[in-house]
């Protein structure tokens, strides 16, 4: 990793962290704008993939890739895809709160997934993150249970995010993250797209949002998903993986603060809510700690 000044790294953990921020804020997006979630993905993975390929123009970056990478990428945005929808619609069924910490199980799944992915043991320290984050799912499932649609979609959600991320940390050996990114996001809008097709959603489709809904569209598909996306994989060339990895646990924590500012007693939980939520977001800050230290011994 190139050596940076003091200034530099200050620079990109302030960058770090307002992307991480948006992230979080994008549960926010999703609650106020009024279209289901296949409309609401379809019209953000559009703006997204319009909003890149403008970045790459006028960069000048080579978005050449060969046959089997570009499949290979494609297919994989059919994922983000799923992803994203399951995600909006756990926001749609039950409350910002409650999905971001579903979503924190993503950790989870990434212990479980990875080594089967990869092809290595599972190692003893995952499993018991794995168990704790497993108890504080069932705490919010006991004490929350009239969320438990949402508590299950935004689950799914982690199981997605988890495999697409695997899928990535190989594909991120060989090339250019920011094209990667690309693709998947262009794949995403085909398989939505086809979806859409045979559903009949599209051919009835007059783009006759209101204006609201068009702002935080614009707002949701440029700087929530194209801007952060790029300055994430920016500070990713020279921050850490244990810093990045650490400070992005911090989008649940954003996203629900964030949720309680803008909607107030809706996202007021039980105790039992609050008590499996610390648990989970102990589990899953505590686990980068735990992998730095497994691998320097």
């Amino acid at each position: 990793m190139t050596e940076l000044s003091p200034s530099s790294i200050n620079k990109n953990l302030l960058i770090l962290h307002f992307t991480v921020f948006i992230w979080g804020f994008t549960g926010i997006l999703g609650a106020l704008i009024s279209i289901d979630s296949v409309h609401m993905v379809w019209y953000r993975v559009m703006i997204a993939t319009i909003t890149l390929f403008i970045y790459f123009k006028v960069s000048g970056l080579n978005m050449k890739v060969n046959r089997t990478q570009f499949l290979q990428f494609f297919f994989t945005g059919s994922i983000v895809a799923l992803h994203w929808i399951l995600f909006f619609q756990a926001i749609k069924v039950s409350t910002v709160s409650v999905t971001l910490v579903c979503l924190s199980s993503f950790t989870l799944f990434t212990a479980i997934l990875e080594p089967i992915v990869k092809r290595t043991a599972i190692q003893i320290g995952d499993i018991f993150i794995g168990l704790v984050i497993i108890f504080g799912i069932y705490l919010i499932f006991k004490f929350e249970s009239h969320y438990t649609q949402g508590i299950i979609l935004g689950l799914s959600a982690a199981v997605a995010s988890s495999l697409f991320s695997i899928i990535n940390s190989n594909f991120a050996q060989k090339s250019d993250a920011r094209i990667i990114g690309f693709y998947e996001i262009s794949g995403a809008f085909f398989w939505i797209t086809i979806y859409r097709l045979f559903d009949g959603s599209l051919l009835q489709e007059r783009f006759n949002l209101s204006i609201s809904d068009w702002m935080y569209l614009m707002i949701l598909g440029t700087i929530c998903t194209a801007l952060a996306y790029i300055a994430g994989v920016s500070v990713m060339r020279t921050l850490s993986a244990f810093r990045v990895a650490l400070i992005s646990n911090l989008e649940p924590v954003y996203g629900i603060v964030l949720a309680f500012i803008f909607f107030g007693h809706r996202e007021t939980m039980s105790t039992g809510f609050y008590m499996g939520s610390i648990l989970i977001l102990g589990a899953v800050f505590l686990y980068p700690i735990y992998k730095k230290r497994k691998s320097k011994s």
